[in-house]
């Protein structure tokens, strides 16, 4: 799926307090559905030549009927620093862990 996406960056913002990138990008996904939290953050990474486990997607939003989202991710110097500054829900999200599960 990944090969059908095509991510802009609209915004990039570097916050050296905390070590990280912010971003807010468009994704157009046409014919597809909104992608998954795990396939935008291997295509940020992969574009921006990180490791996967430091990109962390905060909120994506779709427009109903549009093959458009927008999102706001989080890109950290380092994994530890992610895990300090992330909610515990955001970690589980983007690490694909479902409601109900526990994280070990």
């Amino acid at each position: 799926m990944a090969g059908q996406l095509n991510v802009e960056i609209l915004e990039s913002r570097t916050n050296k307090l905390i070590k990280r990138r912010e971003l807010i990008v468009r994704i157009t996904h046409f014919p597809q559905g909104t992608p998954s939290r795990k396939a935008l953050r291997e295509y940020i990474a992969n574009t921006l030549k990180v490791d996967p486990d430091l990109v962390y997607v905060r909120k994506m939003l779709t427009k109903y009927g549009t093959c458009e989202s927008l999102a706001r991710v989080h890109v950290y110097d380092s994994l530890e620093r992610a895990l300090q500054i992330e909610p515990g829900h955001v970690v589980r999200r983007n690490r694909g862990v479902e409601k109900g599960e526990k994280s070990g």
